[in-house]
């Protein structure tokens, strides 16, 4: 069974900074799309960020574009996502996502992917 496993969260003031990872075990999910989701308290699980299958095709939420910046290190299996200007509307469970197939294109539906992490909580303090 594939494995993804996130950490970095935590908490941090409003305006700070943190940067989520997210480990794979299997080398073929750098040829997959990756993505980060999020689901805030009481909602629901929401698209924050997509990897495409080229590592330079990214794609973001109007909610955090020009704030998160996701990559990858195909030589660690290591998907990040860097968060800045964090604000409190940001405080979720952010998971980390991967699909089964080296498709093209872009998924920002959670039923779009088929591996998932834990989840890793990001709380934004005032």
């Amino acid at each position: 069974q594939a494995q993804l496993v996130e950490s970095g969260g935590g908490l941090v003031q409003a305006g700070g900074s943190l940067t989520l990872s997210c480990a794979y075990s299997d080398s073929t999910f750098n040829d997959r799309p990756m993505g980060w989701f999020r689901q805030p308290p009481g909602k629901e699980r929401e698209f924050v960020a997509i990897l495409a299958l080229s590592t330079i095709s990214t794609d973001y939420a109007e909610s955090v574009k020009g704030r998160f910046t996701i990559s990858r290190d195909n030589a660690k299996n290591t998907m990040y996502l860097q968060m800045r200007s964090l604000e409190i509307e940001d405080t979720a469970v952010y998971y980390c996502a991967a699909r089964k197939w080296n498709s093209g294109g872009y998924y920002y539906t959670p039923s779009e992917y088929h591996y998932w992490g834990q989840g890793t909580q990001v709380t934004v303090s005032s």
